[in-house]
């Protein structure tokens, strides 16, 4: 049989009303029937949520440090645990923390984990997956300056099981709320939530909210941890669209920075170190308050604090800028 001419078509359909009908009267078509085929991806419920809506995120995104330079640039001091809901165990461990750690050569190499990538001074490149037939969007990329490469699925896929290996980047999977890509991850290899000793566990799990307003982006990340924190740890983190920009590559290559003998590990017994106080004593702050919890926390704790320091809330001793590390 020959082709039928379009206007022979076109015809055939407005007689039998199906470009006419409104869309009240037209039949809803079958999950299968939106399944091209040969997709490499099975279209499903779980998928379309996952990926038919929501802003795209692809760009060279540069920091901003606007709020929080201090700690993601020189780093927190010894000792400075306030505002951060630790557990015991946490301050327990922060306690024996030597910096000089970091030159050990399996940490000089060893990238930030998902949860603390967002923390580092480090631009962001954020890339897209899409199917070839489909054009779903069936994963995000994200790549910084010392991490792996970090793929969120948007399949619908289910998390592996407790067994499975944990990684720097973590299992990720993601979902749309609106404009906001909502983010979940398992799997984490043991990491910190601060770069002065504090701990998070390989049993935490990690959820994000990323979010774009024009050239903004924001990404809100908040960590549960049944081992070193005693209630979900929340931040925010603040990034611009750099159409110059161009993550350049980090090949890092291990040196002897420090001549130790072999097997040394820097770290501290429990209750010796005795530079915990030094982040109290300049910025004139009851110790107290710098050992951290959940308390620290919340507004009311300034009534503590108050008490604390004998009913004036005065800093005592300015701080030297030049102590901060």
């Amino acid at each position: 049989m020959g082709a039928i001419p379009g206007g022979i078509l076109c015809a055939a359909l407005l007689t039998t009303g199906v470009l006419t009908a409104p869309a009240s009267a037209r039949p809803t078509p079958h999950l299968q029937d939106r399944t091209p085929s040969g997709s490499l991806v099975e279209v499903t419920d779980e998928a379309i949520k996952s990926t038919a809506v929501g802003v795209d995120f692809t760009g060279e995104w540069a920091p901003r440090f606007h709020e929080d330079q201090p700690e993601r640039v020189p780093g927190p001091e010894l000792g400075d645990y306030l505002g951060i809901p630790i557990s015991a165990a946490a301050r327990l461990r922060a306690t024996t923390w030597e910096a000089s750690i970091q030159t050990l050569w399996e940490w000089q190499c060893r990238p930030h984990s998902a949860d603390y990538i967002w923390r580092g001074p480090s631009p962001v490149r954020i890339s897209k997956e899409v199917d070839p037939v489909s054009r779903l969007v069936t994963a995000w990329h994200a790549e910084w300056l010392r991490s792996i490469d970090r793929q969120v699925y948007m399949d619908g896929r289910p998390h592996p099981s407790e067994s499975a290996p944990h990684t720097w980047a973590g299992f990720s999977t993601g979902t749309w709320e609106g404009d906001m890509l909502t983010i979940r991850t398992t799997h984490l290899k043991e990491g910190y939530v601060r770069r002065n000793g504090l701990p998070r566990s390989d049993k935490a799990t990690l959820t994000e909210h990323w979010m774009r307003h024009g050239d903004v982006l924001t990404v809100a990340t908040i960590v549960y941890d049944p081992v070193y924190l005693t209630e979900p740890f929340i931040r925010t983190t603040d990034y611009e669209l750099d159409l110059h920009q161009q993550v350049p590559p980090y090949p890092c290559q291990v040196v002897e920075e420090v001549d130790r003998p072999r097997g040394v590990v820097p770290s501290r017994l429990p209750g010796t170190n005795p530079y915990l106080h030094e982040f109290a004593v300049g910025y004139g702050l009851p110790f107290e308050a710098t050992e951290g919890g959940a308390s620290t926390m919340y507004p009311d704790y300034i009534d503590t604090l108050r008490t604390l320091m004998g009913g004036s809330l005065r800093i005592l001793k300015a701080p030297d800028p030049s102590r901060r590390r």
